[in-house]
């Protein structure tokens, strides 16, 4: 499989009216609480967090690096590390197995988020452009920086889209925030999808915390390009079972490869 950070070439193919990625999602990145245990799975997504204390190498094969975004403004309202602080820690890991991407610091737009920072959701858009700038004029020892698009509403991320203007060049691999807790709605996660597709068709998105519900959906997965989560810790924990054994998550991605899919009547159309 090629990387997807150096591989430029559109994938996506859309219909007359631009809403649909013919292909299926391409990779699922499976959340890990304990870096050692990366190297027992295909793909994987880091936080940042877990490997600032690490001393040794870590073995991995194919991986995301997490800004660890949702903990820090949940916990902090903003962040302590800076871009240079973050950009040390991507160069730091870098040639650990095949680092993909290292996610930018993004600031999400959840109601209890804008509560906590006390902002609002322009002010979260602006910040995200601003750290994602600054991170890519940082030595990142030649590691893709995935931007993140930000918003709640459809319009949201279509603006924030508009903002982000030709930084996001053809085909480039592109995080959507702000969606994890509505995976109990697929379709509102569809309208967003189907919004930022509408705008920029070419355009791979990486689904942030993605849960069975959302990529049970057809269009879900249609319009994704990749998807991570970390659902299996909680739902072993909620089952008394081990919640950080990595054949929990290997298990969850095993079911997530062949979960039944819901084709949407607008997918079945758009098709």
């Amino acid at each position: 499989m090629a990387d997807l950070s150096r591989d430029r070439r559109p994938r996506v193919g859309v219909d007359g009216v631009g809403l649909l990625a013919t292909a299926a999602m391409n990779e699922f990145f499976i959340g890990l609480h304990q870096p050692s245990d990366a190297r027992h799975v295909p793909s994987a997504f880091i936080s940042v967090h877990r490997l600032r204390p690490r001393k040794a190498p870590m073995q991995v094969r194919r991986w995301i690096l997490d800004s660890g975004a949702f903990t820090t403004l949940q916990l902090r309202g903003g962040y302590p590390h800076s871009p240079q602080e973050y950009a040390a820690e991507i160069r730091r890991w870098r040639d650990n197995g095949t680092l993909l991407a290292a996610v930018a610091q993004d600031f999400m737009c959840e109601p209890f988020m804008l509560a906590r920072t006390g902002l609002s959701i322009a002010d979260h858009q602006r910040l995200t452009i601003e750290r994602y700038d600054e991170l890519v004029g940082c030595d990142v020892a030649g590691a893709y920086i995935m931007p993140v698009l930000q918003g709640y509403s459809p319009d949201d991320y279509c603006r924030h889209l508009d903002q982000y203007g030709d930084r996001l060049g053809p085909a480039a691999w592109v995080g959507v925030g702000s969606v994890c807790k509505r995976n109990s709605s697929p379709s509102a996660v569809e309208d967003v999808l189907i919004a930022i597709k509408h705008a920029r068709p070419d355009l791979r998105l990486h689904g942030f915390g993605i849960k069975t519900t959302a990529l049970a959906s057809g269009l879900a997965r249609s319009l994704l390009h990749s998807a991570d989560s970390m659902a299996w810790s909680y739902a072993a924990r909620r089952q008394k079972r081990r919640q950080n054994d990595y054949r929990e998550a290997l298990a969850f991605a095993h079911r997530i490869a062949t979960i039944p899919v819901q084709e949407s009547l607008l997918a079945q159309l758009a098709l």
